[in-house]
């Protein structure tokens, strides 16, 4: 649990003392306003623009960044493929936009807290209990996925190097098996950490007292 949590990164800036729910907001908005830009000149200055966000974070911000690099193939992979069915622009567009949005997501992620995360989250999410739903628990699994991506990239990566410290050869089958056999491990302690914490499965009803004879 500790380590889904440890990707709030504390500090005084502005986008800390935002609220969760206006940061939220704007990442929506961001995301809508994002998807259709097709220059790629454009998307290199956004991309410039949230990393000088990163920066003034200091290096923690930048290290943050580098979290990210195990990203890269699957970036270079949509690159080829885009620039294969399309043309060498749309392909630099595909991946400077989806390194844009995730570089904008992270940045919510790491300037607020989980439960202020839960707490706004909740709030859109209230409606549905006229549906038998808890808001409180499906904030609690939105803000657990906003957490779980970058920490399944570090296990990654970690996972990756030390692969590539014993073995000259690329990582294959195995790196896989290992690294889905970790995070089933680290989603059972989450789920086993919510159970103490009162979050598990609601509790059955008490059966009916039985009628005296």
């Amino acid at each position: 649990m500790a380590a889904v949590i440890a990707g709030y990164l504390s500090g005084p800036s502005l986008l800390h003392r935002l609220p969760a729910g206006v940061k939220l907001v704007a990442l929506a908005v961001l995301s809508v306003f994002i998807l259709p830009i097709g220059d790629p000149l454009i998307l290199a200055c956004v991309l410039a623009a949230v990393v000088l966000v990163y920066a003034g974070f200091g290096r923690r911000g930048l290290l943050r960044i580098l979290e990210w690099r195990s990203l890269l193939p699957l970036l270079a992979i949509i690159f080829v493929l885009q620039v294969w069915a399309a043309s060498l622009s749309v392909a630099a567009a595909s991946v400077l936009r989806i390194a844009v949005m995730v570089l904008i997501a992270d940045l919510v992620t790491l300037s607020t807290r989980m439960q202020d995360m839960m707490d706004a989250l909740a709030v859109p999410l209230k409606p549905l209990a006229r549906f038998g739903l808890d808001p409180e628990r499906l904030s609690l699994a939105v803000a657990l996925v906003l957490r779980f991506v970058p920490v399944l990239l570090e296990s990654w990566r970690g996972r990756e190097e030390a692969w590539r410290a014993r073995s000259p050869r690329r990582p294959g089958l195995v790196l896989i098996g290992a690294f889905f056999s970790g995070a089933l491990g680290t989603a059972d302690q989450v789920a086993e950490a919510l159970d103490a914490r009162g979050f598990g499965m609601p509790d059955k009803p008490a059966p009916p007292p039985r009628p005296n004879p």
